[in-house]
């Protein structure tokens, strides 16, 4: 039985890897590389890594990919020629960690409350303090340090502000909180069986942990785990190739969906995610990511008489999304805005949900608002989907949406910060795809909106 294997996300989403990676040749004048070079590009602290490897697994890994160095960091390329839909890598659930190798007093200890990724932590921070006596030592040590995860999470007061105006900032907020929260009951379990392994600054170790797994663990039918080897390969969002779980052969593959050269890179798609995701979950950024998208808050105003009653039909009429993968918690007055291709009215523009919310804002009275209720009951049961048969009023609803919620932000363009290290100059560059790309998203949302405005009555 095969089954796609989505990458965790520190959110309990999908997610991937700490390296961003577009397709590289080792050598830029357009031939293909020689053996000598693709040999040149090799990873010389890695010669040992497969054939240890391999020796845990029993079985053979690869015959096709070679660990090496890419512009971006470590890799793997084409040892020798790759047809599409070759099978390129197969690694056994027996090469594969999982938090089932928790000792048994800790398993024990972690209840519930502590999810996959806090447990897989911190069985990591264990396998750290064993040293060289764990049996993953050679995969552990090759891990990225601390200073090479940029992860938000990771990011000070001063990097921060750089992306204040965009969702990310909150999100990495609370997404702190959760890893003291679980690294508080984990710490208990230590303290009480492994008190060594909390010595020292024991926080800092198990958030780096938390940022390793929740960026190169992936999802399986029993929890979750880290595939060394497999998790070297980087991320191209338009590749087809993913990673499958064979349960019945007990392995984890991947299948090249193209042909590759010798010493080309070979790339898989940790999942369609914006570049809020992927600085948040994995560190690193697209310079221009088709799958940017937005997040907006809309509130009824506290001076609204109708207030309660319009929350309540918002409350009563919510139905949240069946298809959610975004990073963002969803609810009755949260919307996420994905880029709109076209302005003139083709293809998907703002959500519907969104579109409901304003008509919602706009009544006056509540008769408008049972009108709204009984229109919802008689149909699918969603709230204000419908257009106001009075096109003055669809006007005014779909104006209140420019009024501070789609239009461009200006700090987003005028973010500029000036840092002279190397750390703060790849965070400065993150900054800039992700509020680059949500103020491109709030572009296109308003060009759809003030469209699809002139096409209405025209209010004086």
């Amino acid at each position: 039985m095969l089954l796609c294997i989505p990458t965790v996300k520190l959110f309990g989403f999908q997610q991937r890897r700490t390296i961003r990676s577009l397709a590289k040749r080792f050598n830029f004048n357009g031939q293909s590389p020689t053996e000598s070079q693709a040999q040149a590009s090799l990873d010389k602290e890695c010669i040992d890594f497969l054939p240890w490897l391999e020796k845990i697994a029993g079985s053979k890994i690869t015959n096709t990919l070679s660990i090496g160095k890419s512009v971006h960091g470590r890799a793997l390329f084409a040892s020798k020629v790759i047809h599409a839909g070759d099978c390129i890598l197969k690694v056994p659930f027996n090469a594969q960690i999982t938090p089932d190798e928790l000792p048994p007093d800790i398993r024990v200890s972690l209840t519930d409350e502590v999810g996959n990724i806090g447990k897989l932590a911190a069985l990591l921070m264990i396998e750290k303090k064993t040293g060289q006596n764990s049996r993953w030592v050679p995969y552990i040590s090759r891990l990225p340090q601390p200073t090479e995860m940029h992860s938000t999470i990771f990011w000070d007061e001063h990097e921060l502000n750089m992306i204040r105006c965009s969702a990310v900032h909150k999100e990495t907020v609370k997404q702190k909180v959760w890893i003291e929260k679980e690294f508080s009951l984990v710490a208990q379990a230590f303290t009480q069986h492994l008190p060594n392994v909390i010595e020292g600054p024991a926080l800092e170790n198990f958030m780096y942990a938390y940022a390793l797994v929740g960026s190169r663990a992936w999802e399986t039918s029993k929890g979750i785990s880290l595939i060394p080897f497999a998790d070297f390969m980087n991320h191209n969002g338009l590749s087809a190739s993913i990673v499958l779980s064979d349960e019945d052969k007990q392995l984890s593959e991947v299948t090249a969906d193209r042909n590759y050269n010798l010493g080309d890179e070979v790339l898989i798609r940790y999942g369609e995610f914006s570049n809020a995701t992927l600085m948040l979950d994995f560190g690193f950024t697209l310079p221009y990511n088709i799958h940017d998208e937005v997040q907006i808050h809309m509130d009824v105003p506290n001076d609204d008489p109708l207030r309660h009653m319009k929350l309540g039909l918002l409350q009563s009429h919510y139905t949240r999304s069946v298809k959610d993968i975004s990073i963002f918690h969803s609810s009755c007055d949260t919307f996420t805005i994905k880029e709109v291709k076209s302005s003139k009215g083709k293809g998907k523009g703002l959500p519907q949900s969104l579109r409901a919310f304003a008509r919602l804002l706009c009544c006056t009275s509540s008769q408008e608002l049972n009108d709204l209720s009984k229109e919802a009951e008689q149909n699918d049961g969603r709230l204000a989907r419908l257009p106001f048969k009075d096109e003055r009023r669809e006007f005014e609803a779909h104006k209140v949406l420019t009024k501070g919620y789609l239009g461009p932000s200006q700090e987003m363009e005028e973010s500029k910060c000036y840092f002279v290290s190397q750390r703060f100059a790849v965070r400065r560059q993150m900054a800039r795809d992700l509020l680059f790309g949500e103020l491109r998203v709030l572009k296109s949302a308003a060009e759809w909106l003030n469209y699809y405005c002139t096409t209405l009555y025209s209010a004086p």
